[in-house]
């Protein structure tokens, strides 16, 4: 029996027809997902201009919804409610927009390309979480440019990322150049949602070293939620307390990350109560030093966020003029209560806290003896 020879090409032939694949189930997906758009689009309309014009009573809908199941079996997204958000879709849009196959109305070419790449799942979310059209849009964009799944749109809209993002007092303008400047902005929000970060009674333990160091922790413990927290897939975990060394003297930074994007590292202070101008000369220090130490040759300069519990915008936006390396700063809200499914765990967290603090106060006191001596 004659051995069956593999062609040389024979990988890269593979790869050639599974491209060719994935391409064509893209496009299939596109070409799917804007005639359900304007199907969704069109039966909002009809139905839009049949109750607002109280030619149908409350009940029609329903009756209508039942109906379409009886007539055509297994027929989705089709409910009452499901009929109800396409008029909302219909009336959200119908003033800027005729769906047609090739155009969208007045947009540009990129809105345009983004609104038709997003499923209904996603439009009926934006519409539920904004009211004005710049902001529907933001999201629309949003959602096209970086891929987000409907559970990180949620949690974006949640964040009211519209409202946050590129509002962060900071001096980018004087410390980077104008197009890493811009791009620096809008990587960052002025607020914080922290999730699964507890700081139930952290007001008793009266140590913010110990304060903080729960909440570095806690961040560290749920990378994921705070890399979504933070901005999503551009920010790279680098570590916690990160150590520096200069002239002897050991320096450690909270947490540090690598944003792919700015191709920078971002060291983040995190402060529990109201900013202090102190703050930043802390963290100032941190930047010369990972600029000099840790900073690659092809890498832009360190950025630093700091990241407090209360701040007012107008001084802090003064105070941070007055340094030579880029930080923006930024207020965050941590959970106040713990998760239901979590509350057993409370008398092991408190515990926990106990013991960081008398492990504290037990050095201190060791330190004090020590200098006796």
């Amino acid at each position: 029996m004659k051995t069956q020879l593999i062609p040389t090409d024979f990988i890269a032939a593979v790869n050639d027809i599974k491209l060719a694949i994935l391409q064509a189930r893209a496009r299939a997906a596109q070409v799917s997902n804007v005639e359900a758009l304007k199907l969704y689009f069109f039966v909002g309309g009809y139905i839009s201009k049949k109750t607002r014009s109280a030619k149908w009573g409350t009940g029609a809908i329903h009756a209508l919804s039942e109906r379409l199941q009886v007539e055509l079996p297994g027929l989705r997204g089709f409910s009452s409610s499901g009929i109800k958000r396409m008029r909302s879709f219909y009336e959200a849009w119908s003033p800027h927009l005729i769906i047609r196959p090739t155009a969208l109305g007045e947009f540009s070419d990129e809105t345009k390309a983004a609104f038709l790449k997003i499923g209904f799942s996603f439009h009926t979310s934006i519409l539920e979480h904004t009211q004005d059209l710049e902001a529907r849009l933001y999201y629309v964009l949003a959602c096209a440019r970086q891929s987000w799944s409907h559970c990180e749109l949620v949690r974006h809209l949640r964040a009211d990322d519209y409202h946050h993002v590129g509002s962060l007092p900071n001096n980018f303008a004087k410390t980077l150049p104008m197009v890493q400047a811009t791009k620096a902005v809008r990587s960052f929000r002025d607020e914080y949602l922290l999730e699964l970060i507890n700081l139930d009674n952290v007001d008793a333990i009266h140590d913010q070293d110990v304060d903080e160091r729960v909440l570095s922790r806690g961040l560290v413990a749920n990378i994921e939620k705070t890399i979504a927290a933070l901005g999503g897939n551009d920010f790279c975990f680098m570590g916690r307390e990160k150590r520096l060394i200069v002239e002897g003297e050991e320096l450690f930074i909270d947490l540090l990350f690598y944003h792919r994007s700015l191709q920078a590292m971002v060291a983040i202070e995190l402060k529990m109560g109201k900013f202090r101008a102190s703050y930043l000369g802390q963290l100032s220090q941190y930047l010369s030093v990972l600029d000099a130490t840790e900073r690659k040759p092809y890498e832009n300069p360190s950025i630093g966020l700091l990241l407090c519990e209360k701040m007012s915008k107008p001084v802090v936006q003064l105070t941070v003029q007055g340094y030579s390396q880029p930080i923006g700063i930024a207020t965050y809200q941590a959970l106040n209560k713990i998760p239901e499914p979590y509350k057993a765990l409370a008398p092991v967290i408190d515990g926990v806290r106990r013991l960081l603090v008398e492990e504290k106060n037990a050095e201190k006191k060791a330190a004090k003896k020590g200098r006796r001596k």
